[in-house]
């Protein structure tokens, strides 16, 4: 942590200050020097042998911990610096948790008190136990379902089907001094919304961002949200393409619907559900967006989460219960695995993005057919081109020319307009000029 961070510099004592040390204290300890201004510039504080008496006791008997209180005396004046250590258990200010969050004080409220007190326990949220809920008012059906994913994909063994809940809940962890936690809630009560205000999924057809045409809302158990919500959007929110094989039928989504279905779990495994907010999921002609509440473990980026990573889950229980369903796989392969399955399927590599406490995942369908691309405002031979060289990846203006038999002015002025409009990308110069599809690429947001 740099200096600035964990320093903090006031020229005089006031006892609000004890709100800083108790900041310092819940998160990674620091220093307050009194007797400097701002700019760490001695300025020399009074009656300094008097506060070195009375500080300690002041720090033991409101802030309950122990910190180490020095007086420096200098040509300049004297200074006190007090070193509070972070503690291992929540410190208050008369009733208030303050926290030291960069270079800021903030006192912590709400939701994000709850966190703080839960992580300081070594307590996640989904593990909270909630008294007078029994085993029978959850979902059997749920239970059903979820033996027989768990034994189809060997995460359970055969012998599972034959156990009562009660043991189910016990072998998952989810039960705590006979106390169901929150995650069982979720997962497996008939309306769990009655515990968690916005646990549900929302979702809507976008013509543009301000024109919705139609939505829906999906309740139930977390297992109950992700099947009708993939059902919803294979169904009504997207198109399939039906072809035969022989005699088989077979249907082909815009998107892969293993990776919907891994990016969905994402969403619902790693939600923050203290901030009561439904999980969104806003489908337009040309792409799927699926957002949820969830911050990115602390000092992560994008970058982390698209290497091989560690599997941290907001939600443990939740994703332990997911994983013993053979619903997902372990050690964090989710954003591997949904990109790879895009690729696959030809279709451009999705976006995610962090942003604060906000997670976006973009899928992009491939656009090149013939139905979608005279939408665009093309010329036929554009759209002929787009569909004959898709397989090929890339365009030259010599083989335009050749394909349609035009002058090279006019392949150029085809191949321009199409990069314009974010369907091709142009590499090279002069003779080397290629235009490459940009399904290949991410497109563009």
């Amino acid at each position: 942590m740099s200096e600035h961070q964990n320093i903090e510099y006031k020229s005089i004592w006031k006892d609000d200050y004890l709100k800083w040390i108790c900041g310092f204290a819940n998160a990674q300890g620091g220093t307050l020097v009194i007797g400097k201004d701002d700019k760490s510039n001695i300025v020399g504080v009074k009656n300094s042998k008097k506060l070195l008496e009375e500080l300690p006791n002041k720090i033991t008997t409101i802030l309950g911990i122990v910190a180490d209180v020095n007086l420096h005396a200098t040509e300049q004046g004297d200074y006190i610096e007090i070193i509070v250590e972070p503690q291992p258990n929540p410190v208050n200010y008369k009733g208030e948790y303050h926290y030291r969050s960069g270079s800021t004080k903030q006192e912590l409220k709400g939701a994000a008190l709850d966190k703080f007190l839960l992580q300081k326990y070594g307590r996640k949220w989904d593990s909270v136990p909630i008294p007078n809920i029994s085993v029978s008012e959850l979902k059997q059906d749920t239970f059903e379902f979820f033996k027989k994913k768990g034994i189809e994909s060997k995460r359970l063994s055969e012998g599972s089907r034959n156990e009562t809940p009660e043991q189910l809940l016990n072998n998952l962890k989810l039960i705590d001094n006979g106390n169901l936690k929150r995650a069982a809630l979720l997962l497996f009560h008939p309306d769990p919304e009655k515990f968690v205000t916005g646990a549900f999924i929302k979702i809507g057809f976008f013509r543009t961002n301000t024109d919705l045409l139609f939505q829906d809302t999906l309740h139930g158990n977390l297992f109950e949200q992700v099947e009708k919500t993939i059902e919803l959007l294979l169904t009504k929110y997207t198109k399939a393409f039906i072809s035969y094989k022989g005699l088989s039928r077979i249907e082909t989504y815009e998107y892969p619907e293993d990776a919907l279905r891994e990016a969905l779990l994402n969403a619902v495994a790693h939600k923050d559900y203290a901030g009561n907010i439904p999980i969104q999921i806003s489908v337009y002609p040309d792409k799927i967006m699926m957002w949820n509440m969830g911050r990115l473990p602390e000092n992560w980026t994008i970058d982390t989460l698209q290497q091989k990573h560690s599997s941290i889950p907001h939600n443990p229980d939740i994703a332990n219960a997911f994983f013993r369903s053979g619903y997902v796989e372990a050690w964090g392969r989710g954003i591997e695995k949904i990109t790879e399955l895009c690729t696959t399927a030809g279709l451009p590599t999705p976006q995610f993005s962090p942003r604060g406490a906000d997670f976006w995942v973009t899928f992009r369908k491939d656009i090149y057919n013939k139905e979608d691309l005279s939408k665009l405002g093309l010329n036929e031979r554009q759209v002929d081109a787009l569909v004959y060289f898709k397989s090929k990846g890339e365009i030259t203006n010599s083989e335009y020319q050749t394909y349609f038999n035009v002058s090279e002015r006019t392949a150029r002025y085809d191949l321009t307009e199409l990069v314009e409009k974010e369907l091709l990308v142009k590499t090279g110069d002069k003779k080397s000029t290629k235009y490459i599809f940009a399904v290949k690429l991410p497109i563009k947001q």
